[in-house]
């Protein structure tokens, strides 16, 4: 495995247990509730929602380059934020290994 492919590992790793550790004690509405009590809140929710659609975009156009199907990852996406895009590279990194032992 390249080191790409563990480095992106290691940081699905360390968000899932953020994650996990978050979803244990506010739930997942409780995650996103204080992005609706204030307009700094607001702010970085809207900053958020902005970068999922852009990766969602750049997911749909590099798949395409990559022959991978995106929308799981766009599903993922919408309901696990980072997860999606991070989920993707590494697909995107074991399919392009895969490619580079395949005899020509």
């Amino acid at each position: 495995m390249s080191v790409r492919l563990w480095l992106l590992i290691g940081v699905i790793a360390g968000f899932g247990i953020l994650s996990a550790f978050a979803l244990a004690d506010v739930g997942y509405f409780g995650i996103l509730a204080p992005h609706f009590q204030s307009w700094g809140g607001g702010q970085v929710f809207a900053d958020l929602v902005i970068l999922a659609v852009l990766a969602c975009l750049w997911m749909d156009r590099d798949a395409r380059q990559h022959g991978l199907n995106a929308w799981p990852f766009i599903i993922i996406t919408v309901f696990a934020g980072s997860f999606g895009p991070l989920l993707y590279l590494v697909a995107r990194e074991v399919r392009a290994s895969g490619r580079q032992k395949a005899p020509a």
